[in-house]
């Protein structure tokens, strides 16, 4: 028989007579503690740590006290370069197709004010469709103008993506079509017709000046690139020159609330300054609407 007091025994060594078990699995034996709470816990407990094995409560303590990563003005950064991006350009050219498909559906999505048809039907924002003001940003008349979109928003987008975060891009992204469809709706005659993501376009160009100025990069190619843009809308007929102007305004200005509030104020500063933006949208409407059914 053993002697209990035997050098090396669990008694010498001052171990308890029984192995330790795991705290969450008490049926399991385990010599293997929690680096940080030291715990016993068993192999299905064991969590890798830069030093040793942790339980999971202490990893879940651990994530909640470390800061989430943030892009350079307080974004969410997204889980691959360009995501949104890849996404909008996706949903523009299946629209496209649909377009294509069903030529019934471009008359049903355009933007226009207020127009009566041959069959009797009153169409238009003022008729109540004012869906209308955000499904002209997703639809294109050829594929030329639907090309030219699509690659200014492929060459632009990602960078902006990047620096804003997914959630500040999008954002930027609908404030400006839908800046663009207001600014047309207000000042276009009511039965003129418009398509296109174009207002989205330029309000991206536009917060890219505001973006570039603020962390000093170079920008006269895009700001040549705009001006041009900017007389063809003039010259070119058939073009919404206003939806031009209307993106452009509300990407910059948002923009500009994106990259100069205080950093402490980021969060707050963007979804104020977005709802913001949607409430002055929906007043204009309201307002053009009355005058228009007046």
């Amino acid at each position: 028989m053993t002697d209990p007091r035997e050098p090396g025994t669990p008694a010498e060594r001052g171990e308890p007579a029984t192995a330790p078990t795991c705290y969450r699995h008490t049926d399991r034996e385990t010599y293997i503690r929690c680096t940080r709470c030291e715990r016993p816990i068993c192999p299905d407990c064991m969590q890798p740590a830069s030093v040793g094995f942790q339980c999971p409560e202490c990893v879940r303590a651990g994530n909640r006290s470390q800061r989430s990563p943030r892009t350079v003005f307080g974004g969410q950064p997204g889980g691959g370069a360009g995501t949104v991006t890849r996404v909008l350009i996706g949903v523009n050219v299946a629209v496209f197709l649909l377009q294509l498909a069903a030529p019934a559906l471009t008359q049903r999505l355009f933007l226009i004010g207020l127009a009566l048809l041959p069959s009797g039907e009153v169409i238009g924002v003022a008729a109540g469709e004012y869906y209308r003001l955000v499904t002209v940003a997703f639809l294109h008349g050829t594929f030329l103008h639907l090309l030219l979109n699509m690659l200014a928003l492929f060459l632009f987008g990602p960078q902006l993506e990047a620096v804003l975060g997914r959630g500040r891009f999008l954002a930027l992204y609908l404030v400006a079509a839908l800046g663009g469809s207001v600014a047309s709706y207000l000042t276009a005659a009511p039965n003129q017709s418009s398509v296109g993501a174009s207002g989205a376009v330029f309000g991206l160009l536009g917060a890219l000046l505001v973006i570039s100025r603020k962390l000093r990069y170079d920008a006269r190619a895009v700001l040549v690139l705009l001006g041009i843009n900017l007389v063809l809308g003039f010259l070119i007929p058939r073009i919404d020159w206003r939806a031009h102007l209307g993106g452009l305004a509300a990407g910059a200005l948002l923009a500009a609330v994106f990259a100069y509030a205080p950093q402490r104020l980021r969060q707050p500063a963007a979804v104020a300054a977005t709802v913001v933006a949607l409430a002055i949208f929906a007043l204009l409407v309201v307002l053009r609407t009355a005058a228009l059914a007046g």
